[in-house]
Order: structure tokens, then C-alpha cells, then sequence
């Protein structure tokens, strides 16, 4: 099938590599030196965009980026992510921490994706991040289908084969390592993307300088997009606790060793 629009949808998240404190701000929770933290684009996300312009290519299709978060920010972010691959940037500007309401999140992508120009909904793929560096339930991916009136939606995908006559089927996660084989009999369809089968490409400085011809003037577009979270209420926030039970125990066998370890992990 020839033409697919493929809508990414893509947060910028903190660099995990960074400490992220978690805190109670005065607009509610937040992070510690938020607004100093280097950010990334969403990794899981990365992997939805890497296999969104691969199937492009194939079926020369066009590939969007809706991006929600602070400009100043994103316009950092897309400076080195502009270098992997071709997209066109569609910018949201509005919070981007993990404590954002994921419907309200969801209301507000779901609507700046309608209001993409040309836009073919029986030609339009939505990708996504079937988890998020920020939200980790991956809700907002499935309510933006909702919203738009997509029902055909598949979570923890890491492969898509799209057929000559538009259909295409997609391999899902389930437990046990094990994949599900789903066919579709074409778009519309929302995807949310494991980590896939593509590396990270490389920069691409032509394709850089290309993307950035349009994501300048998309970051001064960027239409407001507040999320005031009226009526959301955080009763606490806090980094999961650690807890270290070391015993050191000379000449244990290796059944030993073992038999104890699948105890504790019973218990």
C-alpha cells in the first residue's frame, strides 16, 4: 500500500542518566531542578519513529512527529534527532514530566493530529511507544485511538509486514518470550512499539539539514497546550525503595546456591 501517513506520537523525557528526585512543587509534583535536566526523546518512542520511516521507505509514505513539551526544550531534542531520520514536526507546547494527566495528554495530541493538513484516515497509521520513559502505563497511546475513532490498535508490537493490497500483520509480545501474529485488513490502526528489530541510525547531516528547514517554523507555530490537571490530586511522590540482604556463605555447592535462589524467589 503506497502513501501511508505515519503519525509518531513522542515525548521528550529527562535523561535517565541523570538523578531524578521526584518533589512537591507548587503546581504539584514535579522534579527536582526539572527545568535544568538534559532531556531525550522518549526511548520507546525512538524505536516507534526508527520503525515508522524504515516502512516509509518501503511504501512511500510520510512520516509525522508530534512532540508535546516545553519549546525551548524540544528544539534542543530535535536538534540531534532532526539527523536520524525524515519527518515533519508537529509541536505541542506544554509540560512533558510524568505527572501530566494522561487524558487530558491524550485530548490534546488526539487533537493536533486532526488538524494535520492533508490528512487521510484510511491511510493513517498512528505509532507509539507501547511504554513510556514518563508514563509507564502507555495509556495516552491507546485513548488518542479512541478519540480519533481507531479501534484497531496492538500494543508491544516489534514487527510490521504491510501487503500489496493494504493489509498488513504485526508480531505482539506476549509472556514467556513468545510472539502473537495479528493481521489487520489495513489503516487506520495504532501501533505501540517494544523496541522493534532497527538500530538507532546514524546522523545523517543532508537529512538534518533537511528536517530543520521545517522544524524551526513548526517550534514557532507551536500551538499552547497547558494540561492543567484540574482536579488531579497526588497523595504522595517518592523513589521506590532499595533494600540489599547480603550473606556471604563460603564452599556452597552450586545446587545449593541455586535451590536457594528459586526459594527466595517463591517466597
Amino acid at each position: 500500500m503506497k502513501g501511508l501517513q505515519i503519525v509518531v506520537l513522542g515525548s521528550i523525557v529527562p535523561d535517565p542518566l541523570q538523578t531524578l528526585e521526584p518533589i512537591a512543587g507548587p503546581a504539584g509534583p514535579a522534579l527536582k531542578n526539572e527545568m535544568m535536566l538534559p532531556a531525550v526523546l522518549d526511548p520507546w518512542a525512538g524505536h516507534a519513529l526508527y520503525e515508522a520511516a524504515n516502512l516509509a521507505r518501503k511504501v512511500e509514505g510520510k512520516v509525522y512527529l508530534v512532540a508535546l513539551g516545553p519549546k525551548a526544550k524540544l528544539q534542543q531534542v530535535m536538534m540531534n534527532v532532526a539527523q536520524k531520520v525524515p519527518f515533519e514536526l508537529v509541536v505541542l507546547d506544554g509540560p512533558a514530566g510524568g505527572f501530566a494527566d494522561a487524558a487530558e495528554t491524550a485530548k490534546a495530541l488526539a487533537a493536533a493530529v486532526e488538524k494535520i493538513p492533508g490528512l487521510d484516515t484510511s491511510k493513517l497509521l498512528i505509532f507509539g511507544g507501547w511504554q513510556s520513559a514518563s508514563r509507564g502505563t502507555g495509556a495516552v497511546l491507546q485513548m488518542v485511538g479512541e478519540l480519533l475513532g481507531i479501534t484497531d490498535q496492538f500494543q508491544g508490537v516489534d514487527e510490521i509486514k504491510v501487503a500489496e493490497d493494504g493489509g498488513f500483520t504485526v508480531l505482539e509480545r506476549i509472556e514467556g518470550g513468545s510472539y502473537q501474529q495479528s493481521s489487520c485488513q489495513g489503516a487506520p490502526a495504532v501501533l505501540g512499539w517494544a523496541t522493534g528489530n532497527l538500530p538507532e541510525p546514524p546522523n545523517n547531516p543532508q537529512v538534518g539539514m533537511a528536517n530543520m528547514r521545517l522544524i524551526m517554523p513548526a517550534l514557532q507555530k507551536a500551538a499552547p497546550a497547558p494540561l492543567a490537571g484540574a482536579g488531579l490530586r497526588y497523595r504522595s511522590v517518592e523513589v521506590p525503595s532499595q533494600r540489599r540482604e547480603t550473606r556471604i556463605v563460603k564452599n556452597a555447592s552450586v545446587d545449593d546456591i541455586a535451590r536457594e535462589l528459586a526459594d527466595w524467589i517463591r517466597a
